[in-house]
């Protein structure tokens, strides 16, 4: 019971997977589930000891969940691949998988950094995800900010992983793109309607609640970035649901 299989999920992290494969290393079993990516992402991972698996991308749920089902054993360690594990939480993380204290998984928290700072500000003092599971236990539910449902415990790991979500500011942007696509599609599903509140007052909102309430002006200009970016995220989503609304791509 305490052997690990990590699933890395990609598309296009040609720059990232070779580092993250590396960063569990400490795995029995690492699982690359890709969305059939167009760089050399799948020709970088093939260079190492990692089972590829090739998916059409529906939502990140079921991405995730489909690995899951192959995985070999019966803990699962879920990284992001511009995430990686520090040596502290390998440490905790090879603990936890014997003695788990009567938890079936774990929060670890996140360090992320945004145009070369580490923000600790901005909302990110909050950022925590469940990482570490047992498979039979949980598993994951949403179609965008997938999480866990779990029967049973979770704990805590002390220490934090890092997030390199930050390759560019026009990456950042176009993740915000992605995202709020995606939330958008399922906004419309759901029937949801976009109005001038949630297209003007509502970017200004998150942007107020990410640098002054969640105290981002401590990180400076970096930290004025992320929640203009953040209030961008919000954006997007809302105008692609009322052009979604209009019947317009």
């Amino acid at each position: 019971m305490t052997k690990i299989t990590a699933i890395i999920p990609t598309l296009n992290e040609e720059i990232h997977i070779e580092a993250a494969i590396k960063t569990v290393s400490f795995a029995d079993e690492i699982i690359v589930i890709d969305s059939y990516s167009t760089d050399d992402t799948v020709l970088l991972a093939e260079k190492h000891k990692v089972k590829i698996i090739k998916r059409k991308f529906d939502d990140f749920s079921s991405q995730k969940n489909f690995a899951i089902e192959q995985a070999k054993h019966p803990w699962i360690y879920i990284l992001d691949a511009d995430e990686r594990v520090t040596p502290q939480v390998k440490k905790e993380i090879l603990e936890a998988v014997k003695k788990p204290k009567g938890n079936v998984g774990f929060y670890v928290r996140r360090s992320f950094y945004f145009a070369g700072k580490n923000i600790k500000y901005g909302g990110c003092q909050r950022d925590k995800v469940v990482r570490l599971f047992l498979k039979q236990y949980c598993n994951y539910f949403g179609v965008v900010h997938e999480t866990i449902q779990t029967e049973g415990k979770l704990g805590f790991f002390k220490n934090r992983i890092e997030h390199f979500s930050y390759k560019s500011y026009d990456h950042y942007i176009s993740k915000m793109n992605y995202y709020g696509a995606l939330r958008a599609k399922q906004f419309f599903k759901e029937g949801r309607k976009a109005n001038v509140y949630h297209i003007v007052i509502k970017p200004i909102a998150r942007f107020f609640i990410h640098y002054v309430i969640r105290l981002g002006f401590l990180d400076y200009y970096p930290g004025y970035i992320f929640a203009k970016a953040q209030a961008y995220g919000v954006y997007a989503k809302y105008i692609k649901l009322w052009l979604l609304n209009r019947k317009v791509n």
